[in-house]
């Protein structure tokens, strides 16, 4: 019980986790969430888990795969998802039809998921060591991850509707404003881990 709890918390805070540089996933949830309202929340579950899946596939593929990428390029791949997330929500928000290809986004998802996870290959490797079983250290480090993207999900779908529905900001307006704060956040990010 006690290793189970350890990687759930393991895979919580590897989500949560302001330090600098380290919050990719956090800004990635708040990108995800931020066109939606609670009455989507089916949606958003299912975006978390296609991400979690693609992380915990390339952890696999690291683990087990023995699955290797420069961490330069990893990093810097991660940051681009978050760009690429960004722009969509500012280019597309309002759109009526945005919504209508869920397969699409739910690949997407999927594929972010797989950089991300690459990227914290090192990181997992180090955690997997003392692990009696790795395949079941890596569901509960899963477990902990999406628990903390729901938490993340939560908190926007909470001040969107606080922000679009008690103070009746622009809808719109909200989805584009909040993605360009988070672009302007990722953008020294991408400066710092630019590899050409």
């Amino acid at each position: 019980m006690d290793d189970f709890l350890l990687y759930v918390s393991e895979g919580f805070h590897h989500v949560m986790n302001f330090n600098v540089g380290a919050y990719d996933h956090i800004l990635f949830f708040i990108l995800i969430a931020v066109p939606f309202l609670f009455n989507s929340w089916k949606k958003l579950i299912g975006l978390s888990l296609a991400f979690t899946v693609g992380h915990i596939l390339s952890l696999l593929l690291v683990i087990y795969g023995k699955v290797s990428f420069n961490s330069n390029y990893i990093e810097f791949l991660i940051v681009v998802t978050i760009a690429i997330a960004a722009l969509y929500n500012i280019f597309t928000a309002g759109n009526r039809h945005r919504d209508n290809h869920n397969w699409i986004t739910l690949i997407v998802a999927l594929f972010f998921g797989l950089v991300h996870g690459f990227g914290f290959a090192n990181g997992f490797k180090m955690l997997a060591a003392g692990a009696e079983s790795k395949l079941l250290m890596l569901l509960e480090f899963a477990l902990g991850i999406e628990l903390g993207q729901l938490l993340v999900i939560l908190v926007v779908l909470i001040l969107n509707f606080i922000f679009t529905g008690l103070f009746r900001f622009n809808k719109k307006e909200w989805v584009q404003i909040i993605s360009s704060i988070v672009l302007g956040m990722v953008i020294p990010l991408l400066i710092v881990r630019w590899i050409f």
